[in-house]
């Protein structure tokens, strides 16, 4: 594969790279519009995943384009692209790959050869991942977090770029395994889509009973995209941001005492370290996807709810009334302040927040600290005070310091 180096994105300023990222989004978005109606939502969070060297676990009814959206992607960016169809019979090696028998028909001899499964691709769509069992789930973990396959005591490494979409079927649950804990920290996102809306349904009947197929053009190269993902981790985070996002991921966990009361109703277990680190490197994706150089607080919001939802598991109080792990999220951020600038950790919990700057409101940004009180004295000191005209006459009355006191007068009576 050509080196990461003669990417177009690594040849020029970095300025100039993240104007061109933004022209290749709208281009790829539009690419991917030429098939696929509506799902704005679900591209964009595609696309942050890839372009942060993620993973992302797509839940949705039957026939929402699901399989069709990241096929018509692989078309668009050009790479290499395997479906992988869970069952409950799939084993390990339909996965990763097997070792087989082969002879040289010049020999005679036999050697053992590997032969790689469905995983060695640069796009892999593990479709209906939760019909099949852990033994079999877990033989994307390896892969899916070193990028690398070890088979017949042998290591193979994953092509880059390498994305893993997962789909699951929120219908049925008979028959299907839940996806481990592991397994679920493994993936950068988890995508919710919804029913199309009415016009957007239309449009969908009506592309779909034609004959005529559009055509998708290629955008990127896989250089390309392993350019933007070297790209993506170069955009800047302040600590402010940094800041919030772990004071989200910690709000998250029951017994830490940053964590508000309903998370402490409502959660058995929160996010771990990896929610932090991935609301960060989404953040950076989104930014860089919009033309912008640095990661806005609003960026890790936008983020929050797919990297988060997925992580933490409610407990019985908040299934008892009808309390899912999407509107705990939603309520946290908008519960949760963002932290100030230089503050403290312990000043951040009744700061109030203004959303629309990413910081503190105005009002109370530049408001100082009041200063202590001075200790109170035992007695108050005597000051001198200037005298009246009263006590000197009239010539002396602008007189300061005092004159002396006037010796006394003799008594004339006495001295006779």
């Amino acid at each position: 594969m050509p080196s990461p180096a003669q990417s177009p994105f690594s040849s020029v300023s970095p300025e100039e790279a993240v104007r061109r990222v933004a022209r290749v989004r709208e281009t790829l978005v539009n690419e991917v519009h030429r098939v696929i109606v509506g799902q704005d939502e679900m591209i964009e969070q595609m696309l942050i995943a890839l372009f942060a060297r993620g993973h992302c676990l797509t839940i949705g009814v039957p026939g929402l384009a699901k399989t069709l959206t990241v096929s018509t992607l692989a078309q668009a960016l050009h790479l290499k692209f395997s479906r992988i169809q869970f069952t409950p019979d799939l084993m390990p090696s339909d996965i990763t790959g097997t070792e087989i028998i082969e002879e040289d028909q010049a020999t005679g001899r036999r050697s053992f050869r590997f032969v790689h499964g469905p995983i060695f691709a640069n796009i892999v769509l593990a479709d209906e991942i939760n019909r099949t069992p852990p033994k079999t789930q877990s033989a994307l973990l390896q892969a899916m977090q070193e990028y690398e396959v070890t088979a017949g005591g042998n290591t193979y490494k994953m092509e880059a770029p390498f994305f893993v979409m997962a789909t699951q079927n929120p219908i049925e649950q008979e028959g299907t395994y839940p996806l481990p804990e592991a397994q679920l920290d493994r993936f950068m996102l988890s995508i919710n889509i919804g029913y199309p809306t009415r016009d957007e349904e239309r449009q969908i009947v009506n592309a779909t009973t034609r004959l005529e197929h559009p055509e998708v053009r290629q955008v990127l190269r896989a250089r390309d995209i392993v350019g933007i993902q070297q790209l993506v981790r170069q955009i800047p985070a302040t600590e402010h941001v940094v800041d919030y996002a772990v004071d989200l991921a910690r709000a998250t966990r029951p017994d830490d005492r940053s964590a508000p009361d309903f998370v402490r109703k409502w959660l058995a277990w929160g996010a771990g370290p990896r929610a932090a680190q991935n609301l960060v490197l989404g953040g950076k994706a989104r930014a860089l996807l919009r033309g912008r150089y640095a990661v806005h607080a609003s960026d890790i919001r936008a983020v929050a709810a797919p990297v988060l939802r997925h992580r933490i598991f409610t407990n019985f109080n908040a299934d008892a009334e009808g309390v899912d792990a999407g509107a705990i999220v939603r309520q946290l951020i908008d519960t949760l302040p963002e932290p100030g600038y230089g503050e403290p950790t312990a000043a951040r919990t009744t700061k109030p927040v203004d959303k629309r700057g990413g910081g503190p409101p105005p009002d109370t940004k530049t408001q100082p600290a009041p200063p202590p009180a001075p200790p109170a004295a035992a007695e108050p000191p005597q000051v001198l005070e200037p005298p009246t005209p009263a006590d000197h006459g009239d010539d002396n009355a602008n007189a300061w310091p005092p004159a002396p006191p006037a010796p006394p007068k003799r008594d004339e009576r006495s001295s006779s």
